[in-house]
C-alpha cells in the first residue's frame, strides 16, 4: 500500500472506525451549517472536480443515485443534488392518502439551507472545515470506508441480507445515525450490493472530501450555441396574444425534452421551462405542480435553461432544433388564419383540459405538430415521473406497435367541431388535481368517455356510410420522411421503452392514435402525472388509461371484418374484470365494414402486412430483429419455459478478437390473459405465452442483466444452451458461465464497457444506465 493510503485508514482506525455517534460530533466539529460549495469551472478545485471527481461519481454512483426513484432521494448528478443530500422521505409512494409537498431540484427549494429545513441531510461534512472534520462528517465518505472494511461477500448470489427490490425499505442515515447503521448492516457500504470503486477512485474521492467538497458545473456552452437559444426564446416570447398561446402549447408538449441545436458539435442541452424573467434576465424559476398550473404572475416566459446534471438514459429525451424546425412551428402556429380574444384561464378545470384551453388553435396545427416528433411525446409518459413503477404501467401490454391517424383524414373541421361540443366530456382526472377519490372519480369518466366515444363513433359511421370505408390509407405516412409514423412500446413491467419502428415479432395488439386520443395520452400521464399525488390521483389515472388503451386498440380493430373485431377483443380480454365487460358492452360501436379486401383467413397478420407495406418508406431498420447474426437470431424462437427465467431486459455483448463489440438487448414479453385488472397482475399473466425478442443495440435503460460472449464459440455455446433451460438452476449455471453478475470482481471495468458501447450505438441518445434492477441471481 501507497503510504498516503495507509494514513487515510490509520485516522479511520484513530477516530473509532469512523462512527462516531450524534452526540460526538457537535462536540468535536462544532454546530452544523451549510457551506458554499459550488464554485467556477475554471478555478482550481472546480477543475480538479470536473476532471476526477465526477467521472468517478458518474460512473460508479449516479448508475444508482440519479433520478426521482433515487435511494433515499440522494441524486448525485449535479452538484445542487449532491449539496442537497437525503431524505426519508419517498416520492414514489401509492399508499399515501394526501398528496406529499414536492421536492425537485432547483424548483422546489433554490438554497441548500431550504433542504435542510424540508428535512434532507448533507452527506457531506457541514460542521467545522477542517481536513478530519470533512471525512469524519461525512456519509459520502463514511459508506465508501464502511465499503472496504466489509467488502461484497465472494459467493456469486448475494444472500437475503442484500434487498435489491425497488421498495425495499431504506434507511438513509445522517452522520449521526450512521454508526447504528454500520453496526447493524456492515454491507450496506456504498456502493450498495456492488463491488467497491478502485483504490484511485478512491483517493480521487477522499482528496475532494477532505478538501471541502468543492464543485463545479460543466462550462457554460459556446456564444454560438447561447444565440440559438436567445433566437428560439425570442420565437418562444413574442407580445401577441396568437404566439403567447402558441408557446404555452409548445412548452407544456415539450418541457420535458433535452433540447440541443442540430449544428452544435458540443451538445449542449436546454430544458424549456417558465420564468418569470424575459430573455436577458437571469432566469427565475416558476414552481408549479405541473407544466399548466397557476404561476401567479401576469405573464410567464419560456427561456431555455443549460441543463448541466449528469445525462441519464431513464430520463434523456433529446430533440434537436435547427432552422427547419422554427419554420415548421411558424408554419402550423402562426401563419394559419385563426385569432386569440385572450389567454385560456389557468383553473385547474380549464388548464388540465387541452381541448378548452387551446381551442382556438387549429385541430390540424396542434395534431401536426404532436406527430413531427410521436416518439418525443409518447416518450414523456415513459421517461417522465410516471415511469417508475409496476401500478403505474400494468395499463398497457409488453408489446405492441403504434400507428397514427393521418392529419387530412381525421383533423377535419367536422372532427374539431365535435371535439369541441364534447370538450367537458374530455376532460381528464387531473381536473381533481393532486387529492382525487378514486372510485367516484372512475364513474365520473367512464360516463364522459363512454358519452365522448357515442359522438366519436356517431361521427364515424356518418362518414364512412357512403361505401367509402377505412382502409390503412387513413394513416399518416410521415409525409414520406418522418420515421415517427411508426413505433414501437415495450413494457419491461415497472419499467418500459418506446423506439421508433415496427420492431420485433407481429405483437398481439396494436394501437391506432388520431388527435384526441393522442393529446390525452399526454395530458393524462405527462403534463398531468403528479408523483407526489395522493393514492386517488394515481389509482384514477390509471384507471382511465384503461379507456385511452381501449379507444387505441378499437381505431386498430376497425380496419378488420366485424367479426374479427369481436373475436381479437373478446382473445386480448379474457378473463376481464365485471366493470369493463360492462363498458365494452355500453354505447354504440364503429358500424361500418372494412375497406381492406382480405385474402386470407388470418387477417390480423395480413393487416400488419399490409400497414407496414403503407408505412414501407419510413420504417425505422434500427432495431430490425431479423439482422441479428446466427445463432443468436435463433433465440427469437425460445420455448416459453425458458422464456419464463429470463428477466425483462437482458444486454449481451460480443467480443470477437480486435473487432468492435456487438451488442444485442434480450427482451423478454410477459403475457397476460388481460391487462385491466389493477392490482392481481400475477394472477393474470399467463405464462405459457411468453415469449422474446432479440434485436441489435439497446433497448432499455435499467438491464437486468449482462452477458459477455469472448468469442464466436462462446456465442454458439450460449445460443444452444439458453433456450434449453428448464428450472432456475439451469439459469444460475448459464449466469456463472457468461454473465457479469453484480457480484463479479471486475464488474466495473465491463460496465465501463458497457456504456462506451452504448455511446457509439446510440450517440445523441445517449445516457448512463440505471443499476438498481439489476438482478441477483
Amino acid at each position: 500500500m501507497k503510504k498516503p493510503f495507509l494514513l487515510s485508514m490509520l485516522f479511520i482506525v484513530l477516530s473509532g472506525c469512523a462512527y462516531l455517534g450524534a452526540a460526538h460530533y457537535d462536540e468535536l466539529f462544532g454546530p452544523e451549517q451549510t457551506q458554499q460549495r459550488i464554485v467556477a469551472h475554471n478555478t482550481g478545485s472546480g477543475a480538479e472536480f470536473l476532471q476526477h471527481v465526477q467521472p468517478v461519481l458518474e460512473s460508479r454512483c449516479v448508475v444508482c443515485h440519479g433520478c426521482y426513484d433515487a435511494p433515499c432521494q440522494l441524486k448525485l448528478s449535479s452538484p445542487e443534488g449532491i449539496d442537497r443530500g437525503l431524505s426519508k422521505e419517498l416520492v414514489y409512494d401509492g399508499t399515501r392518502l394526501l398528496a406529499s409537498t414536492p421536492s425537485r431540484l432547483l424548483f422546489d427549494a433554490t438554497q441548500t439551507s431550504q433542504w435542510r429545513e424540508k428535512g434532507f441531510a448533507p452527506v457531506l461534512n457541514e460542521r467545522e472545515q477542517s481536513e478530519q472534520a470533512n471525512l469524519a462528517g461525512s456519509v459520502l465518505y463514511n459508506s465508501l470506508v464502511l465499503k472496504m472494511s466489509s467488502p461484497l461477500p465472494e459467493e456469486g448470489v448475494l444472500d437475503d441480507e442484500f434487498d435489491f427490490s425497488l421498495d425495499r425499505s431504506q434507511s438513509c442515515a445522517s452522520i449521526g445515525e450512521f454508526d447504528r447503521l454500520a453496526d447493524s448492516q456492515p454491507h450496506a457500504g456504498m456502493p450498495y450490493g456492488l463491488p467497491g470503486i478502485s483504490r484511485t477512485e478512491f483517493k480521487h474521492l477522499e482528496n475532494w472530501l477532505k478538501n471541502g467538497g468543492k464543485m463545479a458545473h460543466i462550462k457554460p456552452p459556446s456564444k454560438t450555441v447561447l444565440a440559438q437559444a436567445q433566437r428560439w426564446e425570442s420565437f418562444l416570447n413574442q407580445d401577441g396574444l396568437k404566439h403567447q398561446l402558441a408557446a404555452r402549447y409548445i412548452f407544456e408538449h415539450w418541457y420535458l425534452a433535452h433540447i440541443y441545436f442540430a449544428q452544435d458539435g458540443e451538445k449542449s442541452f436546454f430544458k424549456l421551462v417558465r420564468s418569470t424573467t424575459p430573455p436577458g434576465q437571469d432566469i427565475v424559476l416558476v414552481n408549479t405542480r405541473r407544466p399548466y398550473d397557476d404561476p401567479k404572475v401576469e405573464r410567464v416566459y419560456y427561456r431555455l435553461m443549460h441543463d448541466r446534471s449528469t445525462i441519464l438514459a431513464k430520463t434523456h429525451l433529446p430533440l434537436a432544433l435547427d432552422d427547419t424546425k422554427l419554420a415548421r412551428l411558424y408554419h402550423q402556429f402562426i401563419e394559419p388564419d385563426y385569432k386569440v380574444e385572450k389567454m385560456p384561464s389557468y383553473t385547474a378545470d380549464v388548464a388540465s383540459n387541452p381541448f378548452k384551453s387551446f381551442a382556438a388553435i387549429p385541430t390540424k396545427s396542434k395534431y401536426q405538430f404532436m406527430l413531427d416528433e410521436a416518439e418525443l411525446i409518447i416518450m414523456g409518459f415513459i421517461k417522465g415521473p410516471v415511469c417508475r413503477g409496476q401500478i403505474a404501467l400494468n395499463v398497457i401490454n409488453d408489446h405492441f406497435w403504434v400507428a397514427f391517424a393521418d392529419p387530412d383524414k381525421a383533423a377535419t373541421p367536422e372532427v374539431g367541431q365535435m371535439l369541441m361540443q364534447h370538450e367537458d366530456a374530455l376532460a381528464l382526472p387531473a381536473a381533481e388535481e393532486s387529492n382525487a377519490l378514486p372510485i367516484s372519480s372512475w364513474v365520473k369518466y367512464s360516463q364522459r368517455q363512454s358519452a365522448y366515444l357515442e359522438a366519436k363513433v356517431k361521427l364515424a359511421n356518418s362518414m364512412f356510410k357512403n361505401g367509402e370505408n377505412l382502409t390503412t390509407d387513413v394513416l399518416w405516412r410521415g409525409e414520406g420522411v418522418n420515421d415517427n409514423a411508426a413505433l414501437t412500446i415495450f413494457r419491461h413491467f415497472d419499467s418500459a421503452t418506446v423506439v421508433k419502428g415496427f420492431i420485433g415479432q407481429e405483437p398481439k395488439t396494436m394501437w391506432v392514435l388520431d388527435y384526441a386520443l393522442f393529446e390525452r395520452i399526454h395530458y393524462l400521464l405527462v403534463a398531468g402525472f403528479d408523483v407526489y399525488g395522493n393514492i386517488g390521483h394515481q389509482l384514477i389515472t390509471r384507471l382511465y388509461m384503461d379507456f385511452l388503451r381501449l379507444e387505441g386498440e378499437q381505431n386498430f380493430l376497425a380496419l378488420l371484418p366485424q367479426q374479427q373485431r369481436k373475436q381479437l377483443k373478446a382473445n386480448w380480454y379474457r378473463k376481464s374484470p365485471t366493470s369493463l365487460t360492462e363498458f365494452f358492452k355500453s354505447g354504440e360501436s364503429f358500424s361500418q365494414p372494412t375497406g381492406v379486401e382480405y385474402q386470407t383467413q388470418d387477417q390480423q397478420h395480413e393487416l400488419y402486412g399490409l400497414i407496414k407495406q403503407t408505412l414501407k418508406p419510413v420504417l425505422s431498420p434500427r432495431y430490425d430483429y431479423k439482422q441479428v447474426p446466427e445463432p443468436l437470431q435463433q433465440l427469437n424462437n425460445m420455448p416459453a419455459k425458458a422464456v419464463n427465467l429470463l428477466p425483462q431486459i437482458s444486454y449481451i455483448l460480443v467480443k470477437d478478437g480486435d473487432k468492435e463489440h456487438q451488442a444485442y438487448t434480450l427482451i423478454h414479453h410477459n403475457a397476460h390473459y388481460n391487462i385491466s385488472s389493477l392490482l392481481n397482475e400475477e394472477g393474470q399473466r399467463a405464462y405459457a405465452e411468453d415469449t422474446v425478442t432479440i434485436v441489435p443495440g439497446f433497448i432499455g435503460d435499467y438491464p437486468e442483466a449482462i452477458w459477455y460472449l469472448n468469442n464466436p464459440q462462446q456465442v454458439a455455446s450460449f445460443a444452444e444452451q439458453l433456450p434449453m433451460m428448464q428450472v432456475e438452476a439451469d439459469y444460475r449455471a448459464l449466469k456463472s458461465q457468461f454473465a457479469i453478475r453484480r457480484t463479479h470482481p471486475q464488474f466495473w471495468q465491463y460496465s465501463d464497457i458497457l456504456h462506451r458501447v452504448a455511446q457509439q450505438y446510440r450517440g445523441v441518445e445517449y445516457g448512463l444506465f440505471d443499476y438498481n434492477r439489476l438482478e441477483n441471481r
